[in-house]
Protein backbone atom coordinates (compact mmCIF):
# COMPACT_ATOMS: atom_id res chain seq x y z
CA UNK A 1 0.00 0.00 0.00
CA UNK A 2 1.43 3.37 -1.02
CA UNK A 3 2.28 5.91 1.69
CA UNK A 4 3.18 8.91 -0.48
CA UNK A 5 2.23 11.91 1.69
CA UNK A 6 -1.34 10.71 1.91
CA UNK A 7 -3.57 11.18 4.94
CA UNK A 8 -6.48 9.00 5.97
CA UNK A 9 -9.03 10.96 8.00
CA UNK A 10 -11.25 8.92 10.31
CA UNK A 11 -14.48 10.57 11.45
CA UNK A 12 -16.44 8.56 14.02
CA UNK A 13 -18.08 9.59 17.31
CA UNK A 14 -17.17 6.23 18.91
CA UNK A 15 -13.73 6.64 20.48
CA UNK A 16 -13.03 2.91 20.65
CA UNK A 17 -13.85 2.58 16.95
CA UNK A 18 -11.62 5.56 16.12
CA UNK A 19 -8.70 4.03 17.97
CA UNK A 20 -9.23 0.59 16.42
CA UNK A 21 -9.39 2.06 12.92
CA UNK A 22 -6.34 4.21 13.61
CA UNK A 23 -4.32 1.20 14.76
CA UNK A 24 -5.34 -0.84 11.71
CA UNK A 25 -4.63 1.89 9.18
CA UNK A 26 -1.34 2.97 10.80
CA UNK A 27 -0.16 -0.64 10.65
CA UNK A 28 0.06 -0.21 6.86
CA UNK A 29 2.33 2.82 7.21
CA UNK A 30 -0.28 5.45 6.41
CA UNK A 31 -0.71 8.73 8.27
CA UNK A 32 -4.03 8.97 10.14
CA UNK A 33 -5.93 11.94 11.55
CA UNK A 34 -8.82 11.30 13.96
CA UNK A 35 -11.98 13.41 14.32
CA UNK A 36 -14.85 12.81 16.75
CA UNK A 37 -17.48 14.52 14.61
CA UNK A 38 -18.16 15.97 11.18
CA UNK A 39 -18.00 19.47 12.62
CA UNK A 40 -14.59 18.74 14.15
CA UNK A 41 -13.33 17.52 10.79
CA UNK A 42 -14.61 20.65 9.01
CA UNK A 43 -13.12 22.90 11.68
CA UNK A 44 -9.71 21.32 11.08
CA UNK A 45 -9.78 21.78 7.30
CA UNK A 46 -7.60 24.89 7.29
CA UNK A 47 -4.77 23.02 9.02
CA UNK A 48 -5.02 19.69 7.22
CA UNK A 49 -2.75 20.55 4.32
CA UNK A 50 -3.22 20.20 0.58
CA UNK A 51 -1.87 16.70 -0.04
CA UNK A 52 -3.89 13.67 -1.18
CA UNK A 53 -6.38 12.46 1.42
CA UNK A 54 -9.30 10.12 1.88
CA UNK A 55 -12.01 9.90 4.49
CA UNK A 56 -13.26 6.93 6.51
CA UNK A 57 -16.62 8.25 7.66
CA UNK A 58 -19.32 6.96 9.99
CA UNK A 59 -22.86 7.46 8.72
CA UNK A 60 -24.76 8.00 11.97
CA UNK A 61 -23.25 10.55 14.36
CA UNK A 62 -24.64 13.20 16.71
CA UNK A 63 -25.00 16.49 14.92
CA UNK A 64 -24.05 16.38 11.26
CA UNK A 65 -24.35 12.90 9.78
CA UNK A 66 -21.85 11.33 7.43
CA UNK A 67 -24.16 11.82 4.46
CA UNK A 68 -24.60 15.49 5.36
CA UNK A 69 -20.82 15.92 5.57
CA UNK A 70 -20.48 14.31 2.15
CA UNK A 71 -23.00 16.81 0.79
CA UNK A 72 -21.15 19.76 2.38
CA UNK A 73 -17.82 18.61 0.90
CA UNK A 74 -19.36 18.12 -2.55
CA UNK A 75 -20.96 21.57 -2.47
CA UNK A 76 -17.67 23.15 -1.40
CA UNK A 77 -15.85 21.54 -4.32
CA UNK A 78 -13.40 19.73 -2.05
CA UNK A 79 -12.63 16.44 -3.71
CA UNK A 80 -11.91 13.78 -1.09
CA UNK A 81 -12.77 10.10 -1.65
CA UNK A 82 -15.04 8.75 1.09
CA UNK A 83 -15.43 5.27 2.54
CA UNK A 84 -18.60 5.02 4.60
CA UNK A 85 -18.88 2.68 7.58
CA UNK A 86 -22.09 2.05 9.48
CA UNK A 87 -23.75 -0.40 11.82
CA UNK A 88 -27.21 0.36 10.43
CA UNK A 89 -26.98 0.55 6.67
CA UNK A 90 -29.83 0.09 4.23
CA UNK A 91 -30.10 0.00 0.45
CA UNK A 92 -31.47 3.55 -0.07
CA UNK A 93 -28.71 4.95 2.14
CA UNK A 94 -26.08 2.98 0.26
CA UNK A 95 -27.41 4.10 -3.12
CA UNK A 96 -27.47 7.73 -1.99
CA UNK A 97 -23.88 7.59 -0.75
CA UNK A 98 -22.56 5.85 -3.87
CA UNK A 99 -24.40 8.18 -6.24
CA UNK A 100 -22.78 11.11 -4.44
CA UNK A 101 -19.34 9.64 -5.16
CA UNK A 102 -18.48 7.36 -2.25
CA UNK A 103 -15.75 4.80 -2.91
CA UNK A 104 -17.26 2.09 -0.68
CA UNK A 105 -20.03 1.51 1.84
CA UNK A 106 -19.16 -1.02 4.56
CA UNK A 107 -21.55 -2.37 7.16
CA UNK A 108 -20.16 -3.24 10.61
CA UNK A 109 -18.76 -5.72 11.34
CA UNK A 110 -16.62 -5.71 8.22
CA UNK A 111 -13.44 -7.54 7.32
CA UNK A 112 -10.30 -5.53 8.02
CA UNK A 113 -8.99 -6.37 4.55
CA UNK A 114 -12.18 -5.04 2.99
CA UNK A 115 -11.55 -1.68 4.63
CA UNK A 116 -7.87 -1.66 3.67
CA UNK A 117 -8.75 -2.51 0.06
CA UNK A 118 -11.28 0.30 0.00
CA UNK A 119 -8.72 2.71 1.45
CA UNK A 120 -6.23 1.69 -1.23
CA UNK A 121 -8.79 2.44 -3.94
CA UNK A 122 -9.61 5.76 -2.31
CA UNK A 123 -5.94 6.69 -2.06
CA UNK A 124 -5.35 5.90 -5.72
CA UNK A 125 -8.29 8.10 -6.63
CA UNK A 126 -7.08 10.89 -4.35
CA UNK A 127 -3.54 10.79 -5.70
CA UNK A 128 -4.79 10.87 -9.31
CA UNK A 129 -6.96 13.89 -8.51
CA UNK A 130 -4.05 15.57 -6.72
CA UNK A 131 -1.75 15.05 -9.73
CA UNK A 132 -4.38 16.51 -12.02
CA UNK A 133 -4.81 19.55 -9.78
CA UNK A 134 -1.03 20.05 -9.71
CA UNK A 135 -0.84 19.81 -13.49
CA UNK A 136 -3.71 22.26 -13.87
CA UNK A 137 -2.06 24.71 -11.48
CA UNK A 138 1.18 24.49 -13.48
CA UNK A 139 -0.65 25.18 -16.75
CA UNK A 140 -2.45 28.14 -15.21
CA UNK A 141 0.84 29.52 -13.93
CA UNK A 142 2.42 29.22 -17.38
CA UNK A 143 -0.58 30.92 -18.97
CA UNK A 144 -0.13 33.86 -16.61
CA UNK A 145 3.33 34.47 -18.07
CA UNK A 146 1.87 35.23 -21.51
CA UNK A 147 1.79 38.88 -22.52
CA UNK A 148 -1.53 40.51 -23.47
CA UNK A 149 -0.57 40.35 -27.17
CA UNK A 150 0.42 36.70 -26.88
CA UNK A 151 -2.97 35.94 -25.37
CA UNK A 152 -4.68 37.74 -28.22
CA UNK A 153 -2.73 35.70 -30.76
CA UNK A 154 -3.48 32.51 -28.85
CA UNK A 155 -7.21 33.23 -28.72
CA UNK A 156 -7.36 33.72 -32.49
CA UNK A 157 -5.30 30.60 -33.14
CA UNK A 158 -7.71 28.62 -31.00
CA UNK A 159 -10.52 29.93 -33.20
CA UNK A 160 -8.81 28.22 -36.12
CA UNK A 161 -7.35 31.29 -37.82
CA UNK A 162 -4.15 30.96 -39.83
CA UNK A 163 -1.17 33.20 -39.17
CA UNK A 164 -2.08 35.52 -42.06
CA UNK A 165 -5.64 35.86 -40.76
CA UNK A 166 -4.41 36.54 -37.23
CA UNK A 167 -2.09 39.23 -38.58
CA UNK A 168 -5.00 40.89 -40.41
CA UNK A 169 -7.26 40.73 -37.34
CA UNK A 170 -4.64 42.34 -35.10
CA UNK A 171 -3.14 44.73 -37.63
CA UNK A 172 0.37 43.30 -37.31
CA UNK A 173 2.73 41.50 -39.68
CA UNK A 174 2.60 37.77 -40.25
CA UNK A 175 6.21 37.54 -39.10
CA UNK A 176 5.25 39.14 -35.79
CA UNK A 177 2.41 36.65 -35.43
CA UNK A 178 4.85 33.79 -35.93
CA UNK A 179 7.14 35.22 -33.25
CA UNK A 180 4.26 35.52 -30.78
CA UNK A 181 3.07 32.02 -31.64
CA UNK A 182 6.55 30.63 -31.05
CA UNK A 183 6.73 32.43 -27.71
CA UNK A 184 3.34 31.07 -26.68
CA UNK A 185 4.36 27.50 -27.46
CA UNK A 186 7.62 27.94 -25.57
CA UNK A 187 6.09 29.52 -22.48
CA UNK A 188 3.29 26.94 -22.35
CA UNK A 189 5.82 24.10 -22.90
CA UNK A 190 3.67 22.68 -25.70
CA UNK A 191 5.43 20.85 -28.52
CA UNK A 192 2.44 20.94 -30.86
CA UNK A 193 -0.79 22.89 -31.28
CA UNK A 194 -2.95 19.83 -30.40
CA UNK A 195 -0.94 19.49 -27.17
CA UNK A 196 -1.53 23.15 -26.38
CA UNK A 197 -5.25 22.80 -27.07
CA UNK A 198 -5.37 19.75 -24.81
CA UNK A 199 -3.58 21.61 -22.02
CA UNK A 200 -5.93 24.56 -22.23
CA UNK A 201 -8.91 22.25 -22.44
CA UNK A 202 -7.77 20.68 -19.17
CA UNK A 203 -8.42 23.96 -17.40
CA UNK A 204 -11.39 24.91 -19.55
CA UNK A 205 -9.42 27.80 -20.99
CA UNK A 206 -12.20 29.59 -22.82
CA UNK A 207 -14.14 30.21 -19.59
CA UNK A 208 -11.48 30.15 -16.87
CA UNK A 209 -8.92 32.25 -18.74
CA UNK A 210 -11.28 34.62 -20.53
CA UNK A 211 -10.17 33.73 -24.06
CA UNK A 212 -13.72 34.26 -25.32
CA UNK A 213 -13.42 37.91 -24.40
CA UNK A 214 -10.61 38.60 -26.87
Amino acid sequence: MTTERTTVHVVDDDQSMRMALSSLIRSTGLHVELHASADEFLAAQDTLGEGPACLVLDIRMPGMSGLELQRVLNLSGRSIPIIFITGHGDIPMTVRAMKAGAVEFLTKPFLEQSLLDAIQSAIERAQAAHRELSQTAAIRARFQTLSPREREVLALILRGLRNKQVAWELGISEVTVKVHRHNVMGKMKAGTLPTLISMLGQIQAADALGLDDV
